[in-house]
């Protein structure tokens, strides 16, 4: 399905605003993802290389509220708040991407928009807060559609729709409108996947792999030097690029697989070959970076040992950052919270960590 063509046809018919009074509001609660698989290269016009493969966390969210009336002149009006207080440079950002979005929702002309946001993690904290973000303004949007139109009325649809506009925000923002585990990106693995939209493999998860908890250990409050933009855009003429994405959609069978059949050696090594190999491509890109540091390493290094003398499952992954999650199963969850606690905070900063695990996505909050 051409989903940029449906929704520019869509388009047409969301054009004439009917005037209302008095002011509106809608309010969505947005989770973030960790990646599995990892998207690392992008095409056209937020179209990924490779498919990824994500779970929706629980803990990690953003809290989006929308007002909005009616308004005579034309064009986009919008008062960008983050936790009450002004933000110019991010509420810039927003105002960016609601021109984009103006294609698909040419009704945003004719609104006056105050958005008020905030996160239930701090900022830096190693989780990615543009999914969750991005994808709680989307999901506001598309409510106001409903609202106005009386479209997006079944929930597959509104989902798929919110998918779509979140991908041209932020590309894992795509992954955050659904729970559990999510896939985008078109591969012969999973029926039904897509470029433009993320959607939840239609698969049988292992009950060991059904409450995954993830543990956050920030290594690292700073800013990354090289943002994930650039980071991407360095995977064009990348001498590993095509090699890199054969290996992400091995990698997303193996994970699949795994999951099906309750594989944690395949699930642990395939894991932790993704958030290694992301970091190599980083380093091997021209020119090269790191994004890692001294305690990253320490925590992987600790972590191996751990495993090897624990027998449990327990598997790192990385974002694109220096700080570490850790995915392990619930009936593990005493011993890794005693392990963290005895001798990985001594790698966080200022003993930094978070507590997570497999969400059941965003909530719509009715006040």
């Amino acid at each position: 399905m051409d989903f940029t063509h449906k929704y520019k046809q869509q388009a047409d018919k969301l054009k004439g605003l009917s005037t209302f009074e008095g002011k509106r509001k809608t309010k969505w609660h947005s989770p973030s993802n960790i990646a599995l698989v990892k998207y690392w290269g992008k095409r056209g016009n937020q179209i990924p290389q490779n498919p990824s493969l994500s779970f929706t966390l629980k803990n990690s969210f953003t809290e989006t509220e929308i007002s909005y009336i009616y308004r005579e002149q034309p064009g986009i009006s919008m008062q960008f708040l983050f936790e009450g207080k002004p933000n110019p440079d991010f509420g810039e950002r927003i105002r960016k991407h609601l021109l984009t979005l103006r294609e698909f929702l040419p009704f945003l002309n004719s609104l006056g928009l105050t958005i008020n946001s905030s996160n239930s993690f701090p900022h830096s904290s190693g989780i990615a807060s543009s999914a969750s973000a991005m994808s709680a303004l989307v999901l506001g949007l598309c409510s106001i559609e409903r609202d106005l139109f009386g479209t997006l009325q079944d929930e597959k649809d509104f989902l798929q729709k919110a998918s779509f506009l979140s991908r041209l925000c932020s590309g894992s923002a795509a992954r955050s409108v659904y729970g559990g585990y999510t896939v985008w990106g078109k591969d012969g693995h999973i029926a039904g996947s897509y470029d433009e939209i993320a959607i939840p493999p239609e698969i049988k998860i292992h009950p060991d792999f059904l409450g995954l908890n993830d543990s956050i250990l920030i290594t690292s409050p700073e800013k990354k030097k090289i943002s994930s933009s650039r980071g991407h855009s360095l995977m064009n003429g990348h001498p590993y690029a095509e090699a890199r994405y054969g290996q992400a959609r091995a990698n997303l069978g193996k994970l699949i697989e795994a999951l099906e059949n309750g594989d944690e050696k395949c699930f642990t090594s395939t894991l932790e070959n993704e958030a290694l190999g992301l970091h190599a491509l980083m380093m091997s890109s021209n020119p090269g970076f790191t994004l890692l540091n001294q305690n990253t390493w320490n925590i992987i290094n600790a972590v191996r040992k751990f495993r090897e003398a624990s027998n449990l499952m327990l598997a790192f992954t990385l974002d694109a950052g220096p700080n570490v999650h850790l995915v392990y199963p619930g009936n593990n969850k005493k011993e890794i919270i005693e392990f963290i606690s005895n001798e990985l905070i001594r790698f966080c900063h200022e003993g930094m960590w978070i507590d997570d695990g497999i969400g059941e996505g965003p909530t719509e909050i009715y006040t």
